[in-house]
């Protein structure tokens, strides 16, 4: 269980830990956390934070204003601040800009997800020049073939007029090795995009401190 605020060194908190490492080295939560500033009597703000990361998750990014509002310890002032920081994010960051050459390359756009306690399975749509137009979250939970179809991976890829796409999925136990899942998940997505005209590129597992990349070793 996460700690509450009052429960974490003064160094650890969220707003002095911006002050001496930077956004970059804040997990989800501690940002939400530093933009509510405090929770509500009863809420401890971490634990508010981790609900709205959550539902943000819940619904790839653009979660409705009432669903915000209806969580335990978020009013409508809060409900607001986070909806307009996620829309003037939206608007400011253009990650289509960013070209992908090796499976290096998308760590950055996804390493937010490395500490999250189960699993979430993303999908990156591509264009023809392998710019990211977009990453979305497609499932959370434990990845299989019952939970991750190709319906709903391929789903919004289409509607980009993707050209490519690049899997990835997060492991929490820190063990890296595909399991018979994760390969037998690949090689029918692989199979799909094929028939839908979409190259699937790599398919990659990480953790928090390394990643295992299907294409590097040769298992697409």
């Amino acid at each position: 269980m996460a700690k509450r605020i009052n429960e974490l060194p003064r160094h650890d908190r969220p707003r002095e830990k911006i002050h001496s490492k930077g956004a970059g080295a804040l997990s989800d939560e501690e940002l939400v956390a530093i933009l509510l500033g405090s929770g509500i009597k009863g809420h401890d703000v971490m634990t508010v934070a981790g609900r709205i990361v959550r539902l943000v998750d819940d619904h790839h990014g653009r979660p409705a204003l009432a669903d915000l509002q209806r969580l335990e310890g978020v009013g409508p002032a809060k409900a607001a601040l986070v909806s307009a920081a996620l829309e003037f994010a939206r608007r400011r960051i253009r990650p289509e800009r960013i070209k992908i050459k090796t499976p290096i390359d998308v760590l950055p756009l996804i390493r937010h997800y490395k500490d999250r306690k189960q699993e979430h399975f993303l999908c990156l749509s591509l264009n023809g020049a392998n710019e990211v137009i977009t990453t979305r979250v497609v499932s959370i939970g434990l990845v299989n073939k019952t939970q991750v179809h190709p319906r709903e991976v391929f789903a919004d890829p289409i509607t980009d007029r993707a050209s490519a796409v690049i899997l990835a999925h997060n492991h929490p136990s820190g063990d890296l090795t595909p399991s018979k899942e994760d390969i037998a998940l690949t090689r029918q997505l692989k199979e799909a995009g094929e028939t839908l005209g979409i190259a699937v590129l790599d398919h990659i597992i990480f953790g928090r401190k390394s990643h295992y990349s299907f294409l590097e070793h040769g298992c697409l």
